[in-house]
């Protein structure tokens, strides 16, 4: 079986009004019928936003800053999660989200993307 999470918090949908992840993870299981776990994961302290950092400040940013719930481990342990990020950029935030949810029992973590940001420059 598969279980979905999606790697931003609630308090991260305060300012987009909306959560571009959870819509694409609804869309798919409406398709494929794996269920959708939005609140799988949660963030252990608060990040700053990460647009104006290098590929190294987001990497520090985000390590350990991600955790499964505890009520939800028994629901991951050992199976396949789909991680669900709308854009990924330097892919700071899936790394992190993938070691929680690995550490937190998931056999295998699988990202799934709509776009990924291409910056030559960044580093």
């Amino acid at each position: 079986g598969y279980a979905g999470a999606c790697p931003f918090a609630s308090l991260r949908l305060l300012p987009r009004r909306y959560n571009q992840s959870l819509l694409l993870a609804r869309g798919l299981s409406r398709i494929t019928g794996c269920p959708v776990t939005p609140d799988m994961l949660v963030r252990r302290r608060n990040t700053v936003s990460q647009g104006h950092l290098s590929r190294r400040a987001r990497e520090r940013n985000v390590r350990s800053a991600f955790k499964v719930r505890v009520d939800r481990k028994p629901t991951l342990r050992g199976k396949t999660v789909i991680l669900i990020d709308a854009v990924l950029t330097t892919g700071a935030t899936v790394e992190a989200c993938t070691r929680a949810l690995r550490a937190g029992g998931a056999a295998e973590v699988h990202v799934l993307t709509l776009a990924r940001v291409v910056c030559p420059q960044a580093g």
